[in-house]
């Protein structure tokens, strides 16, 4: 009797753990793809259907807005959304807008939520050799986005009355190294030139 009780509970036990190592098995397969090893969020995004105005700034039909986690919103949807949810906004392929003279094709918000503004993205393969600038010739030489600190996390435009401090050009220069004197001048330098072009808009 106690033999054949310890042969149910055998098998029990090997029946739970094939039935553990299928659901690890299936959840792997989900999350297949995900450097990370698990499922990205879907977050809810908007496609314009009209030139629309968001975060102060005019953006065509076409453009990609996408917003943070919200409860029973994912994938596409059919309505614009909260403005203060927003975290990316990306132009149609191939169009760009001017940001500080500059065709940019992407604006996205910081991801650490104790930084208030947003990196840029150029195409510099868009910029007409009369509309160089000293501002764009210094960010088109860190091959890369530019970190815009703001007052008003509201208004990603060029507003250089909103424009607080540069965090960063690309990885080449971070505000965060404090120590590096020649990552905090350029960065300086670049935050004067920013204001310069706005005083001649």
């Amino acid at each position: 009797m106690r033999k054949r009780n310890y042969i149910i509970i055998g098998i029990l036990a090997l029946m739970a753990l094939l039935a553990i190592g299928f659901i690890i098995i299936l959840d792997g397969l989900r999350s297949m793809g995900n450097p990370n090893g698990y499922r990205a969020p879907d977050y809810p995004y908007f496609i314009t259907t009209e030139p629309t105005t968001v975060k102060n700034i005019a953006f065509p039909k076409g453009t990609k807005l996408t917003y943070e986690e919200q409860f029973l919103k994912e994938g596409r949807q059919e309505r614009i959304m909260n403005e203060g949810k927003l975290m990316n906004i990306e132009l149609p392929k191939g169009k760009t807008i001017l940001w500080g003279g500059i065709p940019v094709y992407m604006i996205r918000k910081f991801f650490n939520p104790e930084m208030k503004g947003y990196s840029v993205y150029a195409d510099f393969s868009k910029l007409n050799d009369d509309q160089k600038t000293k501002f764009s010739d210094m960010w088109q030489s860190c091959e890369g986005e530019l970190g815009v600190l703001v007052k008003n996390p509201d208004d990603w435009s060029f507003n250089t009355k909103n424009i607080a401090d540069i965090s960063d050009c690309s990885v080449t220069y971070q505000r965060f190294f404090k120590e590096d004197v020649q990552q905090q001048r350029f960065l300086d330098s670049l935050l004067v030139e920013i204001k310069k072009f706005g005083m001649t808009k």
